[in-house]
């Protein structure tokens, strides 16, 4: 099924009708050697510059992939690159993917910062070293705007992609990962500056459930989230905003890892049945980033 839906109208189908995806084993990180805010490309990083303390930095990401060893996943570190500080937002750079065939392949970020674009080479050789196929963001010669996993995310063990789009990423990019991937795509479109990343105001936590921030939305996404996910948990704004709540992660549908602090949205993952596990990212939350944005789940 290729097809892109931005409308309840085009929903034809519920996600437990479609093919099963198998859960991801590894997650893949780029160390924090080189981390910093070094420029302002979000409004998160205003205010922000050289204000990294590197140290805390390491340590903070040292313990974060520690929470994914600890849940059973082979962790994978990529090497920091001197002059890349947001390389460690691993979540940007590429969105992997199996095909029915089970092929493992990776569409390429085009990112909208001169910035950051230099990380998707980095990015695209680790692939290549280990036997993946990657694909270009194109059509014919034009270049079509994708951040990754920032913006494209996969409904919970299902082959089907919910993606965010109007900031940093075209609405065109899910017409060509319908195509190659051959899944279908719920494209959201992005209403609010603050949240210009899907992985800003939308966190899966299973089939059933995901964190949202309904401002981030215009009304007729709100519509199909509700169609797609049946209880949907609003997070307050101020925890959307000053926490990145909605930028934790749930990678096994039981335990969510959010940064420390986010009271009300904890209380209310809890009260959903899942395990909140609470780490500090705060260094990140500086450049606009925390857990979501700082692993990359692979197969």
């Amino acid at each position: 099924m290729k097809i892109v839906v931005d409308s309840v109208e085009g929903l034809g189908f519920a996600p437990h009708e479609l093919a099963e995806r198998p859960a991801e084993v590894g997650v893949l990180m780029a160390d924090a050697a080189h981390f910093d805010v070094e420029y302002v490309i979000n409004p998160f990083m205003e205010g922000h510059l050289h204000s990294v303390d590197r140290a805390r930095a390491v340590a903070q990401w040292q313990a974060l992939q520690a929470v994914y060893a600890g849940l059973g996943y082979q962790t994978h570190t990529l090497a920091s690159v001197e002059g890349l500080p947001d390389l460690v937002f691993m979540a940007n750079q590429s969105f992997p993917a199996q095909l029915p065939t089970g092929e493992w392949v990776a569409l390429m970020s085009v990112m909208e910062s001169h910035h950051r674009r230099p990380e998707v080479e980095v990015v695209e050789a680790w692939y290549t070293a280990r036997g993946a196929r990657t694909l270009r963001m194109t059509k014919g010669d034009h270049l079509i705007p994708f951040e990754g996993m920032g913006d494209a995310h996969w409904f919970p063990g299902r082959r089907l992609v919910v993606g965010g789009y109007g900031f940093r990423t075209s609405r065109e990019a899910y017409d060509r990962i319908a195509a190659v991937l051959d899944v279908p795509v719920v494209a959201l479109r992005l209403t609010d500056p603050r949240f210009y990343h899907l992985d800003t105001c939308l966190a899966p936590l299973d089939a059933e459930t995901a964190l949202y921030v309904p401002s981030a939305f215009e009304a007729r996404g709100r519509a199909l989230l509700e169609r797609l996910f049946p209880r949907l948990i609003e997070v307050p704004l101020d925890e959307a905003v000053d926490l990145l709540a909605c930028n934790g992660h749930c990678p096994d549908q039981r335990h969510f890892v959010v940064q420390r602090g986010a009271t009300e949205t904890n209380r209310r993952v809890q009260a959903a049945g899942f395990d909140v596990i609470e780490v500090d990212t705060g260094e990140f939350l500086k450049s606009g980033g925390s857990v979501f944005c700082m692993k990359l789940m692979i197969p």
